[in-house]
């Protein structure tokens, strides 16, 4: 009988696990944090709660009205008038869990435990041998131990060991950072249903910041690209300025970085050993949606093994586990691929950001952006439809170059008066979390080459940049 190891108990990892355990084949899934919360802005979309069949006790919000803020604070709203549509809001740890009882009720043995070396065999064709600590009897040290598999499925993050093992090749990452922040009732009440996306230098030199709601906080956070990651504290400190009347009186309850990968891995088959979520590089450009692709990648993966092995009676061999590689490129290459190329395009300067945002202000836009993202599905355009984006995008570009700021300022308050608001920042404003050094505009302004070592840690701090300490 067919044995497999799953190293890495996040979405992909999780929903490989079901799959081969359904089947039958004897499967472990290791994870070390069984607590573990990503840093992740946890937006899932519908389709992935149908298709996963997920219970609406692990979904904090059901988010229906998004606004897209711009550099100069122009504010879009984008609305979802059918009431069975939403973008799920999830905290990981919650998610996480959910996915891995799930595999270990069906039969996966769930393993406490972390994988410190993987043995390969001659040209990585195996036998393959873990060592790993198990940390199953609560012990701070743990117990050194072994387990000889057949077959290897790497859903180890950015910072894959499997990866390492299987030579998988480097890909770039980028960076996330997020806190979370409890907020007053008044101000929390405001972020129900509504999720909120800010662009602008001064958040993000070449991604986005955003605003998510979660079951008695928002996840406020921001990504930027590697070569940049010495400015991420100081684009966190941007988005905190920028949102901060409406972030009154927040508390910081949890700070969280965490690499994430740009593009695939030059290698996600070899031998035995398949990559699958973050390990593998499935994480799209533009939105840095990787939940869903994560989740489906494990399960692709692991149906594949299945009907090779005929449902764990043989060995797969490399050349079957390289069709899951087929067929996934084959499904969303593409996507991956327009996505790319709108980050490109509209992420470059604030100008274009302007653009953007203005253009997002179309029904006929947000109607394409949302069907793709809810359902995962390329929606076509009509002759119509091609024609105006066209004419809507040029003349949005051409626009944007007026319209981008020379400085960033707060929004406004959504439910508070502006005297309100100022009198209430001028006691308190957010508590906890980050401390930089240095003016607010620093992180801009080294994003332009003027300046450089923005977001610079508090002298006083000894600990780690989170984003680099690993898993």
């Amino acid at each position: 009988m067919l044995r497999v190891a799953v190293v890495g108990g996040g979405p992909s990892g999780s929903c490989a696990a079901e799959i081969l355990a359904k089947a039958g084949i004897e499967t472990w899934i290791f994870e070390r944090k069984l607590d573990n919360a990503k840093p992740c802005g946890g937006a899932i979309p519908l389709c992935m709660v149908e298709e996963f069949d997920l219970p609406e006790s692990i979904i904090d919000r059901k988010v229906r009205n998004m606004k897209m803020i711009s550099p100069s604070n122009r504010e879009v709203d984008i609305n979802l008038d059918n009431q069975d549509e939403y973008i799920g809001m999830c905290r990981r740890e919650v998610m996480d869990a959910y996915l891995r009882e799930r595999a270990a009720g069906l039969g996966a043995n769930l393993v406490n435990g972390l994988v410190t070396k993987i043995d390969t065999g001659t040209k990585r064709q195996g036998p393959y041998t873990l060592h790993y600590t198990d940390y199953s009897a609560g012990e701070a040290t743990g117990v050194a131990k072994e387990l000889a598999v057949d077959l290897i499925i790497g859903a180890d993050g950015a910072n894959s060991r499997v990866a390492k093992a299987m030579d998988a090749g480097d890909y770039n990452v980028a960076i996330a950072f997020q806190e979370r922040i409890k907020l007053p009732p008044e101000e929390m009440k405001y972020y129900e249903s509504l999720a909120e996306m800010y662009v602008g230098t001064d958040v993000s030199p070449d991604f986005y910041a955003w605003v998510f709601p979660k079951y008695d906080h928002v996840a406020v956070g921001t990504g930027t690209m590697q070569q940049n990651q010495s400015l991420i504290k100081g684009l966190q400190e941007g988005i905190r300025e920028r949102a901060k009347k409406r972030l009154l009186n927040g508390e910081v309850i949890k700070v969280e970085a965490h690499p994430i990968p740009e593009h695939p891995r030059p290698r996600r088959v070899v031998g035995r050993m398949a990559l699958v979520g973050d390990a593998a590089g499935y994480v799209t450009k533009s939105s840095g949606e990787g939940i869903y692709f994560a989740a489906k990648s494990g399960r692709m993966c692991a149906e594949q093994i299945v009907a090779a092995s005929k449902q764990g009676q043989t060995i797969p061999t490399e050349a079957d586990l390289k069709v899951y590689i087929k067929k996934w490129d084959r499904k969303y290459g593409a996507t991956y691929k327009v996505l790319e190329l709108l980050q490109n395009i509209f992420y470059r300067n604030d100008a274009a950001r302007e653009a953007f945002v203005e253009m997002c202000d179309d029904k006929d836009v947000q109607r394409l952006t949302f069907d793709s993202y809810l359902y995962k599905r390329v929606v076509m355009m009509n002759p119509w439809q091609q024609l105006k984006l066209t004419f809507l995008t040029l003349g949005s570009v051409l626009r944007g170059n007026a319209l981008a700021p020379a400085s960033y300022k707060p929004v406004d308050s959504a439910v508070r008066s502006d005297e309100e608001a100022n009198a209430m920042l001028a006691v308190r404003s957010i508590t906890g979390g980050i401390k930089v050094r240095g003016d607010r505009n620093r992180a801009a302004a080294a994003a332009n080459g003027i300046a450089s070592a923005p977001g610079s840690a508090d002298p006083s701090s000894s600990k780690p940049e989170p984003a680099l300490s690993g898993r």
